[in-house]
């Protein structure tokens, strides 16, 4: 039985097909490529150029593809036309829900208010709309590069192969598949909500169960190293960074193996797809050695790889994301950001976070307090409330520490989470961030508690 398989996918053009192919999606995904004092990847190269071609115009491009979105989504709620309706691109892009309708006509109006500065101040204010149109046009150039080179890295085996041989060690650890792995190391190095569009996009094949996609989602997309920087920068902790970064994976970790093992989690069904069903398998036959397994696997799945499904697939990956992911992160973003910016919404609700950061003996605790919760709505609005503060140097770092392994935060990864199929509405994600933050606080404070 094992000759035949060998015969079968073990050949010289499958592992051409795995080894090239992978190589190409590995190389633009997950290489480190040193960048400005931090590493980066070349898909975020790719980004920064798209950015650059685009110029001034790429918020007029995002604002008529949302505008576009909420017009056509309109239009095909109410007449339900087959042109829509038959398109296998553009019924992913166009038919929606009622509520994800009126979140694409929001996003809409809001979008044209920041472009023509007509508006609201709340609105057109860099600190609300601005700061998410932006963000709309840095998630469209990553959407482009994205969607083409996404079948490099997930068809051509090397997910296959990481998941075999990770199996032993991640399985028991995080109750996932060793192919997680590749989703980590994708957001460490590049973005976060690429790493999430990656989950999202296996869910959807067949190759995450529910509870798996949705633990990977919430737990494995952590903010990449040049992100981290940033908000090092921004509470002036950029000379203690290796430091600073080091407390942010030891805590990841450690959350990553208690979340899997507590509810909502661990009461998410571990079933797959009902329309797909299980497409992959990572139990090795006893009778067949480990590595040769793995190539095994890799060779089957690149054996299915074809250049020309990638234009097809990476076309309805994009539309997709373009057309219906984008307007609803313009929508809900805007409405996050006012409430955190111009309400005092979370100076209520954090009270209790004060008392909590107080137990364990953190200075200022009620002043910091909102910036323990506002991370839902944007993972740099903590840094941003304590930055130029006189807060002291060690609550900076814990506040700093916590922003960034809370991970779950709605103007991004919250939003695609939501939008995507995997069972995690609104209120579980809600959970899930408490969870992170109230575990993750005592971690900290006794990392930073060594360091001062």
């Amino acid at each position: 039985m094992e000759n035949t398989a060998e015969k079968t996918y073990i050949n010289k053009k499958n592992l051409l097909k795995f080894i090239f192919g992978s190589a190409f999606g590995v190389l633009m995904f997950l290489v480190p490529i040193p960048y400005e004092s931090s590493f980066t990847t070349l898909l975020d190269f790719v980004k920064m150029w798209l950015q650059a071609l685009f110029g001034g115009s790429l918020i007029y491009i995002v604002v008529t593809l949302i505008v576009a979105s909420a017009v056509l989504s309109t239009y095909d709620f109410f007449a339900k036309p087959d042109l829509i309706r038959k398109n296998r691109y553009l019924s992913k892009a166009f038919c929606t829900t009622p509520l994800y309708l009126v979140s694409k006509i929001i996003g809409a109006v809001a979008g044209v208010m920041v472009v023509t500065g007509v508006g609201p101040e709340v609105v057109v204010s860099p600190d609300t709309g601005g700061t998410i149109i932006d963000l709309c046009g840095t998630l469209f150039c990553i959407l482009i590069a994205f969607s083409f080179v996404l079948p490099f890295l997930t068809d051509c085996g090397i997910m296959e192969f990481l998941g075999v041989i990770a199996r032993p060690v991640v399985r028991p650890l995080f109750h996932v598949p060793g192919r997680a792995s590749v989703d980590l190391i994708a957001s460490w190095f590049g973005a976060a909500n690429a790493a999430v569009i990656l989950t999202r996009e296996q869910y959807m094949k067949g190759y995450y169960t529910k509870r798996e996609a949705a633990y990977i989602m919430t737990n494995f997309s952590l903010v990449s190293v040049p992100f981290c920087l940033m908000v090092a920068n921004t509470i002036g902790l950029d000379p203690i960074f290796p430091v600073f970064y080091l407390c942010i994976c030891v805590i990841g970790i450690i959350l990553a193996v208690i979340i899997v093992r507590i509810p909502p989690i661990r009461t998410i069904p571990d079933t797959y797809r009902e329309v797909t069903g299980r497409q992959v398998a990572e139990d090795r036959p006893q009778e067949k050695g480990l590595w040769k397994f793995a190539l095994e696997s890799s060779c089957k799945r690149a054996s299915q790889f074809h250049l020309d499904t990638v234009l097809t697939n990476g076309l309805e990956v994009m539309m997709g994301t373009l057309f219906d992911l984008i307007p609803i992160v313009a929508s809900w973003g805007v409405v996050a950001l006012v409430i955190a910016t111009y309400t005092p919404f979370f100076d209520w609700i954090s009270y209790p976070m004060g008392l909590y950061l107080q137990l364990f003996g953190v200075e200022d605790a009620f002043a910091v307090a909102p910036a323990t919760l506002v991370g839902f709505t944007d993972m740099f609005i903590p840094a941003l409330l304590i930055a130029g503060t006189e807060v002291a140097v060690k609550t900076k770092f814990i506040i700093g520490v916590l922003s960034l392994v809370q991970i779950i935060y709605l103007t991004e990864v919250g939003t695609v989470v939501i939008k995507s199929e995997v069972p995690m509405g609104f209120w579980k994600l809600f959970a899930v961030f408490m969870e992170r933050t109230l575990i993750a606080i005592p971690f900290i404070v006794l990392f930073a508690n060594l360091i001062y």
